[in-house]
């Protein structure tokens, strides 16, 4: 008996087939890893099991019995519970009152506070989920919101739990927490369904793995039998060849320097506070923290699209720090933005018309005000070409694009353009393995041509995979810098957590970095 069994399940979106004819089988009280690429099919899948989404066509069995979900509260009733990758907690309110929203136990019209709190606590007692059931959602840590979220789906008796890439906002620290507690649940009889595409995540914790890929079903395997390459391999359909060393970079001028840089947001609030230092040309620094610890900010106000409070930018030792946007640009910063549908693409507009955004206006795409469109679909075939942009025509509009694909798109257009710095900001987001693989080679070459770097990433292991330094970001300041190879993943975990440990405080040393 399978504790969920998806038969020939298919989910279209409009002419987008996200799910083809997929079979998936869960065994009770299995850790099962659901791999593949973004875009790969993985969380239409776990949408459509959670409820949240109608199948097509397929057949649903929970527990051998033949079931039709028309919402989450159908899957919730059956022992479904999902933990979004975005979590849905309400930050004034306490970790109580959120546990038991929807359901909860009253006195009268009133919310009975004592019993909810009582029953959290015996809950979280019981799967060793330590939280504070009195403090506000707001003022705890991300690894302690996730338990939040996990306490609110095991008050409803999930027995099937999805986890929907769960460790995307965590450190190596809470991310080992979070396998622990996998693990607890299992234990007790749990079954916990983990949608990933992290090939180093998915050896560890998992005991199965079904691997999708372009909305089908690869495999099913055991994790014991395979390795980290072959699942690679099965993810994207071909080998992937290991990335070549990073070697070291030839450091030269200061290309990006940030003199004591401060932000202030609304309130008064400090989103950067005093931040210094230095990028040069030929070497990568990369930018490590938890996302939400003024990573946008730094981007932002780079780029000029945010005001600064205090302190100068100066790009090859010209003063930046008033210059609108564009005029930033044109100064020679590339740009891989974090968000790519808001600063990225314009949706509506062409693959061609978007690889040539921000140069629109120039030679050899403009003359005299015309554009000139067969440079511009030229342009657009070599880029789609070299990046490997999937797309039926370069006269697609860019929303018919996955956004892996969208993502390629952009990184294209922005290491092909004239530039003396990069800021590539989770430039891999969404990628798979092949794909990540040949954007890091792509940005250790512009480095080795002498290109200067800032690399901000959540990603832990490309910060560590790429960077000839490392800069540690928490809460808006700049607690460490170093060489990469002075830091342990342990060490930098400590300190994206706020921890001091016995590395080089960069508060002590303004502008080393």
């Amino acid at each position: 008996m399978y504790a969920v069994r998806m038969e020939k399940i298919t989910k279209r979106f409009g002419q987008v087939v996200a799910n083809d004819a997929v079979d998936f089988e869960v065994a009770p009280a299995e850790i099962h890893c659901l791999l593949g690429e973004n875009g790969a099919g993985k969380s239409t899948l776990m949408r459509i099991l959670f409820g949240l989404y109608q199948k097509d066509s397929g057949e649903i069995y929970i527990n051998d019995e033949s079931v039709a979900f028309s919402g989450p509260r159908d899957a919730i009733a059956h022992g479904i519970g999902m933990v979004h990758q975005h979590f849905m907690l309400a930050g004034r309110l306490t970790v109580t009152e959120n546990i038991v929203a929807g359901d909860e136990p009253r006195k009268g019209l009133l919310l009975d506070y004592k019993k909810a709190r009582e029953k959290v606590r015996d809950v979280s007692k019981r799967y060793g989920l330590k939280v504070d059931p009195d403090a506000r959602v707001e003022n705890i840590s991300v690894g302690q919101q996730q338990r939040v979220e996990i306490l609110k789906a095991l008050m409803r008796n999930a027995r099937v739990l999805i986890l929907d890439e769960p460790t995307a906002v965590l450190t190596p620290q809470e991310v080992q927490d979070l396998f622990e507690v996998m693990r607890k649940l299992k234990e007790g009889g749990a079954t916990i369904i983990f949608i990933t595409h992290k090939l180093k995540e998915t050896m560890a914790i998992s005991d199965r793995v079904t691997v999708l890929r372009d909305g089908r079903k690869v495999t099913t395997v055991n994790t014991a039998e395979v390795s980290a390459a072959d699942l690679a391999e099965l993810m994207v359909g071909r080998q992937i060849v290991s990335q070549a060393g990073k070697g070291h970079g030839s450091k030269g001028k200061v290309v990006l320097e940030l003199q004591n840089v401060s932000v202030r947001g609304p309130g008064g609030r400090a989103r950067l506070e005093d931040v210094a230092l230095q990028v040069r040309s030929g070497e990568i620094l990369g930018i490590a923290g938890v996302e939400g610890n003024g990573q946008l900010e730094l981007e932002e106000v780079i780029l000029g699209l945010r005001p600064v409070s205090q302190g100068r930018i100066l790009l090859n030792g010209e003063d930046i720090t008033r210059l609108r946007p564009k005029a930033v640009r044109d100064k020679g910063i590339a740009c891989i933005p974090s968000d790519r549908l808001k600063r990225g693409v314009i949706d509506s507009f062409t693959v061609a018309q978007n690889l040539v955004l921000g140069t629109q206006s120039s030679p050899p795409f403009s003359i005299r005000g015309i554009l000139q469109a067969r440079r511009i679909n030229e342009h657009a075939e070599r880029i789609v070409a070299k990046f490997d942009v999937r797309t039926a025509s370069h006269e697609q509009p860019v929303s018919s694009l996955s956004g892996g694909n969208q993502q390629k798109l952009v990184v294209g257009r922005e290491l092909t353009r004239r530039h003396d710095l990069i800021v590539a900001s989770q430039p891999t987001r969404g990628l798979d393995v092949g794909a990540t693989d040949y954007i890091h080679r792509q940005l250790l070459a512009m480095r080795d041509e002498g290109k200067a770097i800032l690399l901000i990433s959540a990603e832990l292991d490309e910060i560590r995979s790429l960077s000839d330094r490392i800069a540690v970001m928490y809460e808006g300041r700049i607690v460490a810098t170093g060489p990469a190879d002075e830091f342990t993943e342990k060490d930098l975990g400590l300190l994206m957590a706020g921890h001091r440990i016995g590395v080089q405080d960069y508060e002590s040393s303004p502008g080393s970095a």
